[in-house]
């Protein structure tokens, strides 16, 4: 199958950063005003994924550095769930989806791209958003920019509840 060039030149600041050593998850969690972390807790952090399967696609993450949740305690297992609801609510009032695929892969072997840090990702769902592009053509279209979908989550989570 042949593959077709998209231009991306957003991307660019994402591909310099792989070749940073470190964690992203832990280079995010230092970082004051990181462009994709649009949720800190006292022990968990979500951002959005810049290599997002669908719009939307985000990551929530423990704090503390470990790869698997065995690692964690009571506490900081609560904190990441709760975070993870938490950034679900605030995808539901941005981006009102259908649906999600919640999941976390544990090791490489079972999918996982960062498996040194343990990390939930979050991918919102709409009924249609599969088609013919994929299959056919080998491009997944994402209709939003991260920008863009970062002012409205950080608009969310400033909005009074």
């Amino acid at each position: 199958m042949r593959m077709d060039k998209l231009w991306a030149p957003w991307r660019l600041k994402y591909i310099r950063a792989l070749n940073q050593k470190g964690c992203i998850f832990c280079r995010a969690k230092r970082k004051k005003g990181n462009d994709y972390v649009f949720l800190k807790s006292a022990h968990s952090i979500a951002l959005l994924n810049i290599y997002p399967y669908n719009n939307g696609h985000a990551m929530v993450a423990p704090i503390k550095h470990v790869k698997d949740l065995s690692c964690l305690k009571d506490n900081e297992l609560l904190d990441l769930m709760s975070t993870l609801n938490k950034a679900k609510g605030m995808l539901d009032k941005v981006l009102k989806p259908q649906g999600y695929n919640i999941g976390i892969n544990l090791t490489r072997v079972a999918g996982a791209g960062i498996p040194a840090h343990l990390h939930i990702h979050i991918v919102p769902r709409w009924k249609g958003d599969t088609n013919f592009m994929p299959v056919v053509f080998g491009t997944k279209i994402i209709s939003q920019s991260l920008g863009e979908l970062l002012k409205q989550l950080k608009k969310c989570s400033t909005r009074k509840k």
